[in-house]
């Protein structure tokens, strides 16, 4: 009999085609050898380098699941286990590539005009630019159709005020998707962040991916060109649009934290003695296994499943919401179930449960609460709106 995977249990990377699984095998290589030896150094420090943007785009992850421009094409699959790859070694990796990718880029890619897909999406495949999306505000989250940033006209420009929060690599960035309500509606502006009026300062005091720069942005009479407005009439829709992209990714993303999670524990029990005997032969200790697995078995064939869907144009966002909803939940219940397993050494930084358990947090919250998934489910199976 094959012996099976403890960390696919029910080999479902065999449902991966070949150019699949050589991502997977080139990002897991790739992360392991170059990131994973300085993730915990950058979680400490609260940092994560600017030089890495390049590194990830020389691999050609960034945008890879656009077309053109210098994007590679690739499946949802592929960009779905790119995730997985980068966040089993830290949320942050995930969060660049997903914020660069499936935020700023599928921004442009989809809503822009060519001039601004031509001037923007090639640098930004690269990674010689960076770009952040602001659409998040102090006194509005889940609510974003209510949100104070305006845009008034000014002759053939326009001006913007307003502030933006929990904006990742805001500092960083050369170009920032604005989105801001104007007398027609909300629209979508490209803000190079050398603008006069544009400023950023880092959200130090996090105890969440701090392996990711978060940010606030002000904007103080930014004034931009007509040329800087996404295509698109007024409405939220295409804001949205891009946050599920983005909750795409996480499905996937979180399922590597989860399973570095699962993997740390199997190992250290396996060798840890207590009372005698190795901490994984006791029943206790196997059943928190048995549910990581299980946990682990079920998010993996969520996040398949809306792949092939995506794939054949037929993946819904109340299904994209499913999916995060259910993956991250069971992430963050795999990653606590670990750190019980590693005693007060889990604690610490010597082993990697406890940052991703962290990470997780805010992955919960980033892209959707689980409040605002479970309305949107509600919602599409009884018919009846309940967010007011």
């Amino acid at each position: 009999m094959k012996q099976l995977d403890p960390q696919d249990f029910l080999a479902l990377d065999d449902e991966l085609d070949d150019a699949e699984r050589n991502v997977r095998d080139t990002v897991r290589a790739y992360a392991t050898r170059e990131f994973l030896p300085q993730v915990n150094e950058w979680y400490a420090r609260g940092e994560l380098p600017r030089d890495i943007a390049k590194e990830l785009g020389a691999l050609g992850l960034f945008g890879m699941q656009l077309t053109g421009y210098g994007c590679a094409g690739a499946s949802p699959a592929a960009y779905g286990v790119v995730c997985r790859e980068l966040e089993a070694v830290d949320s942050g990796l995930r969060s660049l590539v997903s914020v660069q990718g499936s935020l700023a880029m599928f921004a442009i890619h989809r809503w822009g005009t060519e001039e601004q897909r031509q001037e923007w999406l090639p640098r930004l495949a690269a990674g010689e630019s960076l770009g952040c999306f602001g659409l998040t505000e102090p006194s509005s989250g889940s609510d974003p159709g209510s949100m104070r940033t305006v845009a008034r006209r000014d002759g053939d420009d326009w001006v913007l005020n307003g502030s933006k929060t929990w904006i990742t690599n805001g500092t960083t960035a050369d170009v920032a998707v604005i989105w801001a309500g104007t007398e027609d509606g909300i629209r979508g502006f490209l803000v190079p962040t050398g603008t006069p009026g544009y400023s950023a300062t880092a959200i130090t005091d996090k105890l969440s991916l701090r392996a990711s720069l978060s940010t606030d942005i002000f904007l103080e009479d930014v004034r931009v060109p007509s040329s800087a407005v996404l295509a698109p009439g007024p409405g939220l829709g295409p804001a949205l649009s891009c946050l599920n992209e983005a909750r795409f990714g996480i499905v996937w993303g979180v399922i590597g934290a989860a399973r570095t999670c699962y993997a740390t524990a199997l190992d250290y029990t396996g060798k840890r003695e207590q009372f005698g005997r190795p901490l994984a032969g006791f029943q206790l200790s196997q059943r928190k296994l048995a549910h990581m697995v299980v946990e682990l078995t079920h998010a993996s064939l969520t996040a398949l499943r809306l792949a092939r869907l995506k794939k054949a144009g037929r993946l819904a966002p109340e299904q994209i919401s499913l999916g995060k909803l259910a993956n991250a939940r069971s992430a963050i219940e795999v990653a606590r179930s670990a750190r019980t397993m590693l005693g007060a050494g889990g604690l610490t930084l010597a082993h990697p449960v406890m940052r991703h358990m962290t990470n997780l947090e805010a992955v919960l919250t980033v892209e959707g609460t689980d409040e605002v998934h479970e309305l949107v489910i509600g919602r599409t199976v009884t018919g009846i709106p309940a967010f007011r």
